[in-house]
């Protein structure tokens, strides 16, 4: 223990915590990622390597974005996040509208953009508008909050304009998506529970929240996300099947909705023992188990690595909650502070949302496993996201004197990153101006006994008693 502390007091362990814990995570993503998909691509179009080669190609520009996010400062994220927060929600307008055309008059694409229910095409490129959305309203609310300061005490300061903001975006969000409009309120959580708000708004944010998931729960019954005007409700029976699941011989008899994914995955997990079945041994991986490259990947994880691999896996996460509270804790902005928990709390609440749904111990909301689920923009977004928590964490006070201290190599700092500012830094107050003659009246000051005490305090020298100088 007296080493480990030892080594969590050195003024990089955040950056070098990130860095591995991230980077594990990412390989363990590529090497499932290939698991997972081998089989299926290999049966489709002859070349086993296909998703993996997709998704590294996309892991490649995520570490470019990484490395980008890690060389600016707070000011250019600051700067940024008003267009960026606009893009999110112009992408998100655009989804929906081509969603709601496709549904209502069959229109499948206008022009080269075309929609499919999460993912927006511009021709051949795919995005999903809902993760820029999580990185935009990171940047947003930290920039909004932290230029509020104290005055966040006050209901009014936070109904404008954080919240309705955050309500647009859990509309546009959750109406197709509810698992991504909950990591949406995790992160804004985090943000809001580092500003040191108020115990009660996170109550009202709790009523309001259960509130709009029963709503966005019965708007399934009206074709919100994957449902249909005919068809039974699939989010309310996700939410029954977890209350009370149904006995597995039921529902593969019965061939109950909403609970054959939920099975299979408990029987990966089962099978899978403490050491598992071995490294691209599965068997459910083999159309047993739908999802199982995206979001039911954990469970493959658990069946082919076992107790031991899934536990890696959460301890990876930890570390990685641990790191981001850490660097918010750690450094002097506010801003860094509020995004830093912001981003920590959308990873690290979006993989318990994944895990607890794949296990059992949450409904089901269809989430990704960041790092490890295959999809590119999840994948780019993260690591961005990831590359402005390294920026924070050189500019932690210790790491920013240690680094300036010993700073490295030039070429070094020109291929990674600059040198981050130093802490304590102040301007030299501006020279006052020179006299311009009499002050109008209505700006001179009040002649009173204070202003008479403060007149005589300027002249005075330490001359006279103790009593009188502390008058």
């Amino acid at each position: 223990m007296a080493a480990l502390r030892g080594l969590l007091a050195r003024p990089l362990a955040s950056y070098y915590l990130l860095l591995s814990s991230a980077g594990l995570l990412l390989l363990i993503g590529l090497t499932m990622v290939f698991s997972a998909t081998s089989v299926k691509d290999y049966a489709e179009d002859g070349d086993a390597s296909a998703s993996l080669v997709r998704q590294t190609v996309f892991a490649v520009i995520g570490i470019v974005a990484f490395w980008a996010c890690q060389r600016l400062p707070a000011r250019t994220f600051r700067a940024i996040a008003r267009p960026f927060l606009g893009v999110a929600v112009v992408l998100l307008l655009i989804l929906n509208l081509l969603v709601a055309l496709q549904a209502l008059f069959r229109v499948k694409s206008v022009g080269p953009l075309e929609a499919n229910l999460l993912w927006l095409w511009f021709g051949p490129v795919s995005v999903q508008p809902v993760e820029v959305a999580k990185f935009a309203l990171v940047l947003w609310g930290a920039h909004v909050l932290a230029r509020k300061g104290a005055a966040l005490g006050w209901w009014k300061e936070l109904a404008t304009p954080l919240f309705p903001v955050v309500g647009l975006l859990s509309v546009l969000v959750g109406y197709n998506d509810l698992g991504s409009m909950l990591c949406l309120l995790a992160l804004v959580v985090g943000m809001l529970w580092a500003a040191g708000v108020r115990r009660r708004v996170f109550a009202a944010l709790s009523a309001v929240g259960l509130l709009g998931v029963g709503l966005l729960v019965a708007a399934a019954s009206l074709g919100a996300g994957s449902g249909s005007r005919d068809a039974d409700n699939y989010r309310l029976t996700r939410l029954t099947s977890f209350l009370d699941p149904p006995d597995p011989k039921t529902c593969f008899e019965e061939q109950l909705e909403g609970c054959y994914q939920l099975v299979q995955a408990r029987y990966a997990l089962g099978h899978g023992g403490w050491f598992g079945v071995g490294l691209g041994k599965s068997t459910f991986k083999w159309a047993w188990l739908p999802e199982a490259h995206n979001d039911f990947i954990f469970a493959i994880i658990a069946e082919e690595l076992g107790v031991v691999g899934c536990t890696v896996v959460l301890v990876l996460f930890a570390v990685l909650a641990y790191t981001g509270l850490r660097i918010a804790r750690r450094v002097e902005d506010p801003f860094r502070r509020l995004a830093a928990a912001g981003v920590t709390a959308w990873l690290v609440g979006q993989a318990v949302i994944n895990i607890g749904g794949v296990t059992g111990l949450l409904p089901l909301t269809g989430v990704p496993l960041p790092f490890i689920s295959d999809g590119g923009s999840a994948l780019v977004v993260t690591l961005a996201a990831v590359g402005m928590l390294a920026s924070f964490a050189r500019a932690e006070p210790d790491a920013a004197r240690a680094l300036h201290a010993r700073p490295p190599a030039r070429w070094v700092r020109l291929l990674w990153a600059p040198l981050p500012p130093l802490p304590g830094r102040r301007r030299r107050p501006a020279t006052p101006p020179a006299d311009r003659g009499s002050v109008p009246r209505s700006r001179s000051r009040r002649e009173d006994d204070q202003a008479a005490a403060r007149a005589a305090r300027r002249g005075r020298t330490r001359a006279g008693t103790a009593s009188e100088r502390r008058r």
